[in-house]
């Protein structure tokens, strides 16, 4: 439980601790006198699909974390984001789809993925259940999906 609850905290902050041991040993710095040591998993000005984010709402910054399950060989409904958020496969495998265009992506577990904003899209799963922490960074009041039209809800 220890080593989940260390996993989500790192995970918000955009750091891993790769290589680096969790428990009865402590972490060694590498480099000017830090004490910990950090790998950048995800650090874009666009989304997946190369869309650029542009800006953030106005509004009370208010920071969203969620781990989201997804079960073996399902498809969310189509979608939107009203702000930046940025996700990581935990395990399995996510499929992102644009809707627009077609394009798609395959996300593979360990990997981080930054999500458009605005754009229809939706996320498939593989083989396995796919694990998702997703962060996103919106306003207070806001939700951080809204289904397209016809739709039902993400989660």
């Amino acid at each position: 439980m220890r080593e989940k609850t260390l996993t989500a905290a790192i995970t918000l902050a955009g750091l891993t601790l790769a290589g680096a041991t969790v428990g009865s040993a402590s972490l060694h710095a590498q480099n000017d006198g830090a004490t910990g040591q950090r790998q950048i998993l995800l650090q874009q000005q666009q989304s997946w699909n190369g869309k650029p984010y542009t800006s953030y709402p106005a509004g009370q910054p208010e920071l969203t974390m969620i781990k989201l399950t997804i079960a073996p060989h399902s498809k969310l409904p189509w979608h939107t984001h009203p702000f930046p958020n940025a996700g990581y496969v935990l395990s399995g495998t996510l499929t992102l789809h644009d809707r627009a265009t077609g394009k798609t992506h395959v996300f593979h577990q360990g990997e981080a993925f930054a999500e458009s904003v605005e754009d229809e899209h939706r996320g498939e799963s593989g083989d396995t259940p796919t694990v998702l922490i997703i962060t996103y960074a919106g306003i207070a009041g806001v939700p951080t999906s809204t289904p397209a039209k016809g739709e039902k809800p993400e989660y």
